[in-house]
């Protein structure tokens, strides 16, 4: 447990000290817009970049572990839509935020930092695929579904186009892909830029944990849904034990795979959820606090996991 303490407590510190630091140093919220900038643009794409060109081209197509692993997800999602949608009677704009809200972990701030960390350089490229299919299937399901609710009227053409170009113009798949070209012609880009490149994936975690946590302090709780009861455990727990099981029964993967797929799905929801619900007026306020209450739940269940892993209590095939 010492090892894991020493893990997991400076990545929580990090986010930790993000929130102190909001509640203590007065910043306009608009502060925050150049160093998410700098996270999503630069220091994030470069680290997926690093990582992804110097994997195996073999490695980098494994179409079984993506659609095992993100059909999981979307059990999970749709499990919560129907809850909310016939259980809970909310309208299918609420059901929606409130299956992402289950589904949508914090895979693009937390994932990379913590999956390297706890698990090497080998969890780079499942961090990568998971984390670029997994988005473009948020960014297709989101519009599509508030659609269907009425919450924007759009033409299906301007819809679908804007689906499109906000999946192939994300600076993380673009890089991902740029990645992709690299290792399939075996090249690297000259020693300047490399350099440059390291630097900034170097700076990724420690940024985006820190922006993290000032963007929690910015969204105090205001109210506590009903709908926690059975959103929390469905993400911290149901998700990352149906994408253990998933890929336990469906395929033959690479034991660190495995265990990068599960500790993605423990993570705690993605503020992304609440920018969704911003975007479209729809749980906005509930969405913050599951974000609030997930992350500071997954301290614990997070760090069990990884006892689990590190231990070997969690093996990476049901059927050895």
């Amino acid at each position: 447990m010492t090892e894991i303490a020493g893990l997991v407590l400076p990545f929580f510190g990090l986010i930790f000290l993000g929130y102190l630091t909001a509640r203590f140093v007065e910043h306009p919220g608009e502060a925050m817009g150049w160093l998410n900038t700098f996270i999503i643009y630069l220091a994030l794409p470069a680290l997926f970049f690093k990582l992804v060109s110097r994997t195996p081209i073999e490695q980098l197509t494994r179409a079984d572990f993506i659609l095992t692993s993100v059909g999981a997800t979307y059990v999970v999602f749709s499990l919560i839509f129907i809850i909310g949608l016939y259980v809970r009677r909310n309208t299918v704009g609420e059901a929606t935020i409130q299956g992402f809200a289950a589904a949508y972990g914090n895979i693009g701030y937390m994932g990379p930092g913590l999956a390297l960390l706890a698990l090497g350089d080998a969890a780079a490229v499942p961090v990568a695929l998971i984390f670029c299919f997994e988005n473009a299937a948020h960014f297709t399901v989101a519009p599509a579904m508030m659609a269907l609710s009425g919450g924007r009227k759009e033409k299906p053409a301007v819809l679908a186009l804007g689906i499109a170009r906000k999946i192939i113009l994300h600076p993380f798949i673009l890089s991902t892909l740029a990645g992709v070209i690299a290792a399939f012609f075996a090249v690297q880009p000259p020693l300047p830029a490399q350099r440059l490149i390291d630097y900034l994936a170097q700076a990724a975690a420690p940024c985006a944990l820190f922006a993290m946590g000032v963007t929690l302090a910015l969204r105090p709780i205001k109210r506590i849904p009903v709908e926690i009861g059975y959103i929390v455990p469905a993400k911290l727990i149901l998700h990352p034990v149906l994408v253990f099981t998933a890929l336990g029964l469906t395929g033959n993967y690479d034991p660190v795979w495995v265990q990068t797929a599960v500790l993605l799905a423990a993570l705690p929801t993605a503020t992304n959820v609440f920018v969704i619900g911003h975007q479209y007026g729809v749980w906005q306020e509930r969405a913050s606090a599951t974000i609030l209450i997930t992350t500071l739940l997954s301290v614990a269940t997070v760090t069990g996991l990884l006892y689990l892993i590190r231990s070997g209590a969690l093996p990476a095939d049901l059927f050895p």
